[in-house]
């Protein structure tokens, strides 16, 4: 399994900015393309001098700013992908963006197949159909977020966590009402890839780079 690792998102200028300036970056930043679309103009020495990266490009249906184009999103992960850690191209992009992934696998560049979830947290069968479509799209890690808004779903995702991890390289969030408490408690349980803001939060529940670190610096990951 994947050491456990904190990622910064990168969700704006000003974010990369603070990145670039950090004295103790996190293990990994999330270059999230879609919100940048404004600036890679003018900034693109800027990205690339954040090495230990994870590129993407939201799809506007789970999240993606600037409603961008598959062929937009596609020609940005292309230039991009030299010298990123990992792609992340979401499930339902997957075949569109096959381009990509085919390429970060010559490259030897992990590819992260996430599910994003903005209404709720689907049922326990779901939740296993979409790791196994990631995985047999050649996944190496499987993310798949969702609301969290009651204890029933925070409790349907922490299951699907716990049931998945056997499995491979499993990483779960959780935002919403609960989606703090997701956080923590995923921490905790060993998810391999924490996402924390830089700034301000990209989501409701998400922690910053400083507060995740502390709480991850004083409880020791379930094994």
């Amino acid at each position: 399994m994947t050491k456990q690792k904190i990622v910064g998102v990168v969700f704006s200028r000003a974010d990369l900015q603070r990145a670039l300036r950090m004295r103790r970056p996190p293990d990994l930043f999330e270059i999230r393309l879609d919100r940048l679309v404004d600036s890679l103009d003018e900034l693109p020495s800027a990205i690339r001098g954040l090495p230990r990266r994870i590129i993407t490009a939201r799809d506007p249906r789970e999240g993606g700013a600037h409603d961008l184009s598959a062929a937009r999103r596609r020609a940005l992960l292309l230039e991009y992908l030299p010298g990123a850690r990992y792609v992340d191209v979401e499930l339902r992009s997957a075949q569109t963006l096959r381009p990509v992934l085919q390429l970060a696998s010559t490259r030897k560049i992990a590819a992260i197949i996430s599910f994003h979830d903005f209404k709720g947290t689907p049922p326990a069968a779901r939740l296993d159909q979409i790791a196994a479509q990631a995985r047999s799209l050649g996944a190496t890690i499987v993310k798949v977020a969702t609301r969290t808004d009651n204890a029933r779903q925070l409790d349907a995702l922490l299951d699907f966590f716990q049931r998945q991890r056997r499995s491979s390289d499993i990483v779960a969030m959780g935002f919403g009402k609960l989606g703090r408490t997701s956080r923590l408690e995923l921490a905790r349980l060993g998810c391999v890839l924490n996402y924390a803001h830089l700034g301000r939060p990209g989501a409701e529940g998400q922690l910053s780079v400083a507060q995740l670190r502390r709480f991850t610096e004083r409880v020791d990951p379930v094994s």
